[in-house]
């Protein structure tokens, strides 16, 4: 079992009472990232049912979830019920680069995305963290230079990442060849393609098949790098699925449009995602739903199996 770091210490961090005791006592623990429950994430009422079912599904599963925010200038991981409601109307976003900056200048509110979320998390002793997909190499990286820090965090914190693959929009064979370049192990849960948000597949191969959260969990045991993570890539339920070809038009338009508007850095996944959202007439809310949902399930079977690796 991980434990509170000497970081968790230095920077302050509040870990919510629920948590510390099921830190304390052995109970799984998930942790969730907060942007996605906010007004970057998905619209209202959507941010509020994602939050709820996300919450559902890892209590459903015996494990206790864990949101991580900074609020009021402290990095927090697990809220209470009035900073849920803070966090749903959230509209600043940190990065794991960000979040000493929001402690620092005592930020009102900053909604942590992937990297700052597997940071925090790590920090307080948890090993499991649910998203929805993870950010990567963005297309034209050749000019932007455009990389994610969430690929940096997984492979500087040793925590599992579960999701559904990366953002459809992004550049996904060179995600995959970047996070084997860092050293990232990428699992895909009972599935044999590497996952696409929206879509089960792209007809990118996974590098690993496993079946079972006991293997994940051995995964993490058995790192070569102490520092490594683990990255798990669950697919989005068949029946939530909106295939590849059908939305690759819709994400080129929404990518054309933000190179347009001149919208660049972490301004682009909160803009292509809305435009995604308008160009599927509102289709893309219950997929993005179904998968964080899915995804927060099997965090909570993987955290129960680290309990007993």
């Amino acid at each position: 079992m991980a434990h509170r770091t000497e970081t968790a210490e230095r920077i302050g961090l509040v870990v919510a009472d629920e948590v510390a005791t099921a830190l304390a006592e052995g109970t799984p623990v998930v942790a969730m990232e907060s942007t996605i429950f906010s007004n970057l994430g998905l619209p209202a009422p959507g941010n509020r049912e994602a939050f709820d079912r996300c919450e559902a599904a890892v209590r459903g599963a015996g494990a206790v979830p864990a949101v991580t925010a900074v609020l009021d200038g402290r990095p927090r991981v697990g809220l209470s019920a009035a900073d849920v409601d803070r966090v749903l109307t959230g509209s600043s976003k940190v990065a794991e680069r960000d979040v000493p900056v929001a402690i620092a200048q005592r930020w009102a509110e900053g909604m942590t995305t992937v990297s700052a979320s597997v940071a925090l998390a790590h920090a307080a002793g948890v090993e499991v963290f649910a998203t929805g997909g993870i950010g990567g190499v963005h297309r034209g990286v050749e000019v932007t230079g455009d990389v994610s820090a969430d690929l940096d965090a997984l492979a500087k914190h040793p925590v599992v990442t579960v999701c559904a693959g990366a953002k459809a929009f992004l550049d996904l064979p060179r995600t995959l060849e970047h996070l084997e370049a860092i050293g990232v192990p990428v699992l895909g849960w009972q599935h044999d393609w590497f996952p696409a948000f929206y879509s089960r597949s792209v007809g990118l191969a996974m590098p690993h098949r496993v079946e079972d959260a006991a293997t994940v969990a051995g995964v993490l045991r058995n790192r070569l790098r102490p520092d490594n993570g683990v990255l798990l890539a669950v697919p989005i339920p068949e029946s939530a699925e909106i295939p590849a070809e059908e939305i690759e038009a819709k994400m080129l338009r929404a990518l054309a449009a933000a190179d347009e508007a001149g919208v660049r850095g972490p301004k682009v996944t909160p803009f292509v995602l809305a435009r995604i959202e308008a160009e599927t007439d509102g289709e893309s809310i219950p997929a993005n739903l179904a998968l964080a949902e899915n995804n927060a399930a099997v965090a909570a079977q993987v955290a129960r199996a680290l309990l007993e690796a």
